[in-house]
């Protein structure tokens, strides 16, 4: 699944960095995160970095976008080239 901030994000802009993917950028209200673009880190590290950081605990696993391991895996290499 892609991941999905909520709105008890206070915008410390301490995950947008994070994100290998950058499909995390500012909202109009809080950060965002493109479902298109996030693999909750997978095939860059074993946890989603975002998730690592964020001081709200604020970033949650997306059941709107539900994905495997391996589809996470096939986007990836998508979008870095490694397809």
């Amino acid at each position: 699944m892609s991941l999905f901030i909520t709105d008890e994000c206070i915008n410390c802009d301490v995950c947008e960095p994070e994100c290998p993917n950058e499909a995390i950028s500012p909202g109009d209200e809080i950060y965002i995160i493109e479902p298109g673009k996030c693999t909750e880190c997978v095939g860059h590290y074993d946890e989603p970095q975002c998730q690592q950081v964020c001081p709200v605990d604020c970033i949650l696993l997306d059941d709107k976008n539900p994905e495997t391991k391996d589809q996470l895996m096939e986007k990836y290499r998508h979008l870095t080239g490694k397809a």
